[in-house]
């Protein structure tokens, strides 16, 4: 009877381990605590290389975002030095254009002086003719008053026939030399007043000439420099294409490892859950195996007497929640702060952190313990505080999804204000797109 009993709680044991082996969602099928330990073992091996995986992945993703600001960077300088060039481009231009007006006005002021100094010379030649004419003519009177036997104007007036005779002789000879003084004199005057005319008008259009040598001059350098300027533009265009190029490329870039990331840590979740899956098999199977064996060893004493069964009881505490309080205020103990409220409701406009809150109504509550101010609702607190890159992300940062919030706690992890039907619990910080990371310290 006692060798009977002694086989039927061996097999008993046997049982029981079979079903808490089988029982886990898990891809081995080992049967005793020893081997669960081992797959145990290699699981959280796994599991750390999915996590060194994604620290790798975070920090390409970091360096991605780096390169990206520096693009934006480069964006940023390339447009301003393109708007600054543009402006000298535009003002270079409009110099170049009213300088092209002043040479065009002092060439038509050129060629005016030009006709006037035609004119001029046209008088002088005139007055410089007439001038030659009567000093010919008064050369043949003398000549012809020398031939006649250099004949006197007394010698004239002595051959007057009359008182009346000579007064007459006089008086031509008289007009006949006024008029030859008179007309000499203006002619000389005309000559010698076309002749300055005419030196005042070539100075006048060599100074014209020399303001149209330097305009031209000033015209040839403001096209060189708009030529300059032009090039200055142009250089900026293949810097401002090539930056949105590689904005482009590591928006790509870092848009994948984010996806990647997402995809490492629902990976790592379900390497825990396996973690912890075959952690409790294992602790499960070694109770088991301490229950057969204590069994084993209270059916030998028992000397073919009865047992007792004994039955557990348990003992549920009704005793309140407890929650610590909030501490100083660092994103540490703000993000540690929020965690004690996991579990607790979710209630539609609700601010409580115990009896209940919509998710901007936690993360104002949570702030509100650490004596920080922030607005109510999730879009108010999206563009709340500066805005970091979520590969910088730190515990107390708030993470905005669009019409919703959840405050980030490390690691990956979100403590939020889900629904009514989940309340307040932990999520993937990637779980949703994420539209900015905020941070209120």
């Amino acid at each position: 009877m006692k060798k009977r009993k002694h086989i039927l709680f061996r097999i008993i044991t046997i049982a029981l381990v079979m079903s808490f082996a089988f029982a886990q969602p898990l891809s081995v099928y080992a049967t005793t605590s020893e081997e669960l330990e081992k797959n145990q073992k290699k699981l959280e091996q796994e599991e750390k290389a999915l996590e060194k995986q994604k620290k790798d992945l975070e920090k390409q993703s970091k360096d991605s975002q780096n390169k990206l600001n520096n693009a934006n960077d480069q964006i940023s300088d390339a447009s301003e030095g393109m708007d600054e060039t543009q402006d000298a481009i535009d003002e270079t231009s409009q110099e170049i254009v009213g300088l092209m007006a002043d040479i065009e006005m002092i060439r038509e002021d050129i060629a005016n002086k030009q006709e006037q100094i035609e004119i001029t010379q046209a008088e002088y030649d005139t007055a410089k003719a007439n001038e030659e004419t009567l000093y010919a003519a008064m050369v043949q009177r003398v000549k012809f008053m020398y031939e006649k036997g250099n004949l006197s104007y007394v010698q004239i007036l002595l051959t007057a026939t009359s008182y009346a005779d000579a007064l007459n002789k006089a008086s031509y000879v008289e007009e006949m030399y006024e008029y030859d003084r008179i007309k000499l004199a203006e002619y000389v005057a005309a000559k010698e007043a076309a002749e300055a005319y005419g030196q005042q008008l070539e100075a006048e259009k060599s100074e014209l000439e020399t303001s149209e040598y330097e305009l031209e001059e000033e015209q040839a350098y403001m096209e060189e420099l708009l030529a300059q300027y032009k090039a200055t533009y142009s250089d900026y265009e293949v810097k401002f294409a090539k930056a949105k190029q590689d904005a482009a490329v590591y928006t790509a870039q870092i848009k994948s490892q984010q996806s990647g990331i997402a995809a490492l840590q629902k990976q790592i979740e379900a390497k825990q859950k396996e973690v912890d899956a075959a952690k409790k098999a294992t602790d499960e199977a070694k109770e088991a195996e301490r229950a057969a064996a204590e069994a084993e060893r209270n059916n030998e004493s028992s000397n073919d007497n009865g047992g007792s069964d004994s039955g557990s009881s348990s003992k549920s505490s009704g005793s309140s929640k407890s929650y610590s309080a909030p501490g100083s205020a660092t994103g540490a103990n703000i993000a540690k702060y929020a965690c004690q409220f996991v579990g607790n409701p979710y209630v539609p406009g609700g601010t409580s952190l115990t009896d209940g809150a919509d998710c901007s109504g936690f993360v104002q509550s949570v702030y509100k313990a650490f004596g920080i101010s922030v607005p109510r609702t999730s879009w108010a607190q999206g563009n709340y505080g500066r805005e970091v890159s979520y590969a910088d992300a730190q515990p107390g940062d708030v993470i905005y999804y669009g019409g919703h919030v959840g405050i980030y706690i490390g690691g990956g992890q979100i403590v939020h204000a889900s629904t009514q039907k989940t309340g307040i619990k932990y999520s993937n910080a990637t779980y949703r797109s994420i539209i900015t990371v905020r941070r209120f310290l």
